[in-house]
């Protein structure tokens, strides 16, 4: 409590002093909190609403002008509509319950062993592998043609040609469920590792040990609930993706009937323009699907936090506790083992020649896939550049000025901010994205450029801030005391002297934003009206066709793109700073 006294008023002199020594960014920094608001809560409130209208029936330019629940019923009377809402529902449920089991059971039986050290290593820069890819890696894994049975036939299976079995695309929708378990570990893993410090998780730990608790039984009573506060709000992130995916459903899921998203989509891009009702429709009831799955959810807490406290006061200390970390170690590695299998895949059919079953290899290599592609990647890979980069820029600005502004008035926001810095991330896409393209259209910026930036930019900002806050706030603003003190002004000390020393940080968070622009599809399919495509589109649509060669070219160049975002980020302050020997980046 001491500390943080100290550092608050540390933090006012600082601010009184570099406030004395110059102007500062004026209206820059007061008016970008509400301008980052504008970014993250208008496009939800205005697209929610031109997609209620058109549900009942007010869409002026198809001659829609009264209000009708007509398209509720032709909804309810879909073949397979019910099938497909459980589909959607379950999946959503199913993927966030097995990746939080398996994050709870990996973190509480390894938290500071060698293998946490070793995972934290290796998921984190598994977080930039687009969906999109990670489900087409994981498809030619395990579909029956895929490199599993390969290396098993035919001398363990007995199998000549690829067997007759429906496991991509199954109609229980496991394959979906596995591609989006083997995305959202790292994720969570990542938001656990930034919650983790923020507790007093060692001496909880060794508390329960001395008094005989197993280690993991340990974290679940002491350290799980605090940890779980941190990161509830990541958790129904997570849910609300799953239920409402497109791009993974369209690779691994469900044909016949496919999820109640996919569903959506093919009304949406029917030529006959009547269909938007229905989509419209459809799209509340994925909102009411997702939020249906979050009260679930939060049944399931309870049950959850119930089940602890009873093992917990009946002293159930579960010493041997072996098999349950085992199975935590095993299930967050082999997340990472598969993504790493599915791209070193995608590589490999991208310059594959002859590769008939059951080979494990191909037979020649060949850049041919490559030199067919090049000429149709040209116009895909340059939008996508474009607005990876100005949308991932844009966030960057936006963020350094709202947290120069949480500065000036040290004012975090608390638990308001960080609930709408989520709330793009909770309110499933699809809800609101079919009323902003519909806004798009009225206001010209579909099939544009600028309105698919600002519609990755919803999208891209509240990854972007959560990389950067923590390291801005972190910094020891007696850098900016001693600066003040040698007569600089704010903007010259923070151009000068906060920057160079948060350089890495920065580059990074750009980089974060770069990869999620590079993996949105539905904002791609909606707002750039097939007028303009990217790398994940043009590879999802190709999904269709099967052709492995084409879709390793276009998978894998979707999965190098944020690496080397990554790559550029780290090595860019060393070389840019080499002259300044004491300042470490």
């Amino acid at each position: 409590m001491a500390e943080t006294l100290r550092c608050r008023k540390l933090s006012r002199l600082t601010t009184s002093s570099t406030t004395d020594a110059g102007a500062g960014f004026g209206p820059l920094t007061r008016f970008a909190p509400a301008l980052t608001i504008a970014v993250l809560v208008g496009p939800i409130l205005f697209g929610f609403l031109g997609t209620v209208l058109p549900a009942f029936g007010y869409l002026p330019g198809l001659g829609g002008r009264g209000f009708t629940l007509s398209h509720f019923a032709e909804l309810a009377g879909e073949p397979g509509i019910a099938r497909s809402v459980g589909l959607s529902l379950a999946t959503g449920l199913v993927t966030t319950l097995i990746s939080v089991l398996l994050l709870l059971a990996f973190t509480g039986g390894h938290l500071g062993s060698r293998f946490f050290a070793a995972m934290r290593r290796l998921l984190a820069p598994l977080l930039a592998v687009p969906h999109a890819a990670a489900a087409f890696g994981l498809a030619f894994l395990i579909a029956p043609s895929g490199e599993i049975a390969r290396l098993f036939s035919p001398w363990l299976t007995g199998w000549s040609r690829p067997p007759d079995l429906f496991i991509v695309h199954d109609p229980m929708a496991l394959s979906m469920i596995a591609g989006l378990v083997v995305k959202e570990i790292p994720f969570l893993f990542l938001v656990t590792l930034a919650a983790l410090p923020q507790l007093n998780h060692a001496d909880g730990m060794r508390l329960g040990r001395s008094l005989g608790y197993g280690r993991l039984s340990s974290f679940t009573y002491l350290v799980w609930p605090g940890l779980y506060r941190q990161i509830r709000l990541a958790v129904l992130a997570v849910l609300a993706y799953a239920t409402s995916v497109v791009d993974v459903a369209l690779i691994l899921g469900p044909q016949l009937p496919a999820p109640l998203p996919v569903r959506l989509i093919e009304w949406m891009n029917d030529p006959d323009l009547s269909m938007r009702y229905l989509a419209s429709a459809g799209a509340l009831l994925q909102l009411a699907t997702t939020l249906a799955a979050i009260l679930i959810w939060l049944g399931f807490e309870r049950l959850g936090a119930a089940l602890v406290a009873a093992f917990r006061d009946r002293g159930r200390r579960m010493a041997h506790d072996r098999p349950a970390r085992f199975l935590g170690l095993t299930g967050v590695a082999g997340t990472g083992a598969v993504v790493i299998a599915g791209i070193a895949l995608l590589a490999l059919w991208s310059v594959a020649g002859l590769w008939q079953f059951p080979d494990a290899l191909p037979s020649t290599l060949t850049g041919r896939s490559w030199m067919r592609a090049l000429p149709r990647l040209f116009e895909p890979l340059t939008v996508t550049l474009i607005v990876a980069t100005l949308s991932a820029g844009i966030a960057v600005i936006l963020t350094l000025l709202c947290l120069e502004r949480e500065n000036e008035t040290l004012n975090t926001g608390g638990t308001r901010a960080l609930v709408l810095l989520y709330l793009p991330l909770i309110v499933p896409q699809i809800s609101f994205l079919f009323g902003v393209q519909y806004i798009a259209i009225l206001s010209g910026l579909d099939g544009g450029l600028l309105g698919m930036t600002l519609a990755h930019l919803v999208f891209v900002l509240p990854y972007v801030f959560l990389s950067l806050s923590d390291p801005w706030r972190s910094y020891d603003r007696r850098y900016d005391q001693i600066a003040a003190g040698l007569g600089m002004g704010r903007i010259r000390t923070v151009l000068t002297v906060r920057l160079p020393m948060l350089s890495r940080a920065i580059l990074t968070a750009f980089a974060v934003g770069f990869a999620v622009s590079i993996g949105q599809y539905l904002p791609t399919v909606l707002i750039g009206a097939g007028r303009l495509t990217t790398i994940t589109s043009e590879a999802v649509a190709l999904s269709a066709g099967g052709n492995r060669r084409v879709i390793g070219v276009y998978a894998f160049l979707q999965t190098v793109l944020p690496f080397l975002a990554f790559a550029i980020a780290t090595a860019l302050p060393g070389l840019l700073l080499r002259n300044r020997r004491g300042l470490r980046v």
